[in-house]
């Protein structure tokens, strides 16, 4: 099996460039498109091996999208753990947000009490619209 140290290209150094110097959320599409803009032309097809690799490291959380969807990344920064709070996805334009609040959390602490159920923050999002869509 090969080293995942051994595999520090200059493609992968880019999209890594990309993901550290977004708090956003990103699709592979959208790194392309940021690395094409700045000079730097790299294949989706590594774009998306290259993010495999980063998630499987640990280094990039990738989350889930809705059918038909692209998933998206982000790397994560020291300190950040999105483990600790919910997601909310707009349908309209894409943006995802974190969402950090006592309510969740009591929520949270509802559904697995009442419920015998552990919510997954990671892999929570809730679809609707973010505030500069609803007054579009």
């Amino acid at each position: 099996m090969r080293s995942t140290e051994g595999y520090k290209t200059r493609q992968r150094a880019a999209v890594e460039t990309v993901l550290r110097s977004t708090e956003a959320h990103v699709t592979a599409d959208e790194i392309v498109e940021l690395l094409a803009k700045s000079g730097q032309a790299v294949g989706r097809t590594t774009v998306y091996r290259c993010l495999e690799r980063l998630v499987e490291e640990g280094q990039v959380r990738k989350y889930a999208a809705a059918s038909g969807e692209s998933a998206c990344y982000q790397y994560i920064h020291a300190g950040h753990d999105c483990r600790e709070h919910f997601h909310l996805k707009c349908t309209a334009c894409g943006k995802l947000i974190h969402i950090e609040c006592d309510h969740m959390s009591e929520l949270s602490a509802h559904i697995d009490g009442e419920h015998g159920f552990s919510v997954d923050p990671l892999k929570t999002v809730l679809y609707g619209l973010c505030k500069d869509c609803r007054v579009k």
